[in-house]
């Protein structure tokens, strides 16, 4: 028996800077998370994602990644994709700032 589908999202890194990246419901991306597009069926997802693989020329690395609907837009659901989020935690800086 099939699973039944999460929301998703297509993240990545950038090529050049290496920073967490979203992919737009208009193939932008963006490095804030609310702004990315929710992903709510599986063949809406796996197209968003071949799309993604085919550039290679501004990212590196595109999956899809479990989301929840959250009111600000996509919230992550595990530890990791929450990491990547907020970026290195040695110290506060960065994104750290700006989410809290």
């Amino acid at each position: 028996m099939a699973r039944p589908f999460t929301p998703k999202v297509v993240t990545a890194n950038a090529l050049l800077e290496g920073d967490v990246i979203y992919q737009c419901s208009d193939d932008s991306w963006t490095r804030d998370l609310r702004r990315a597009e929710l992903l709510m069926d599986a063949d809406t997802a796996a197209a968003r994602l071949a799309r993604a693989e085919t550039q290679q020329h501004a990212i590196v690395g595109p999956y899809l990644t479990d989301m929840a609907a959250g009111e600000n837009g996509p919230e992550p659901v595990h530890f990791r994709e929450d990491f990547r989020r907020t970026g290195p935690s040695n110290y506060a800086h960065g994104k750290q700032v700006e989410l809290s």
